[in-house]
């Protein structure tokens, strides 16, 4: 269900919260549906239950999920996953643009890049 590299450089708990956020976004996780609890997660993907549960925090924290006393915790709808996602696709383009701008590329160029990529994969520009 949920892909870790071990590794990667990123945190555990971190790679745990951008699954869940990826998936529920996607809408393969649907509004309200249960994640596996905490301990027999932990169990499944070999690592420490206070690893996943710090995962758990930051998605209720970002509204992505929501825990019920006693019952576990569940995908809390897309909304906010999808906004999650939208925000570190953007961050990440930035850090791109920004870099590539330091190698020289002029503005026009990118946005000759950009709009080709988005030709190639057959979206239609706005």
């Amino acid at each position: 269900m949920f892909y870790l590299d071990y590794k990667s450089g990123l945190p555990i708990y971190e790679q745990l919260y951008r699954s869940v956020t990826k998936m529920a976004a996607a809408g393969a996780l649907e509004k309200d549906e249960k994640l596996p609890a905490v301990r027999s997660l932990a169990v499944e993907l070999g690592i420490n239950p206070n690893t996943v549960q710090k995962a758990y925090q930051m998605l209720e924290r970002d509204g992505v999920i929501y825990s019920v006393p006693g019952k576990g915790s569940f995908i809390a709808g897309e909304t906010q996953a999808v906004e999650q996602q939208q925000a570190l696709a953007r961050e990440k383009l930035h850090e791109a643009i920004g870099f590539a701008l330091d190698c020289g590329f002029a503005a026009e160029t990118l946005q000759q890049i950009c709009e080709q990529y988005i030709h190639e994969r057959g979206v239609e520009a706005v």
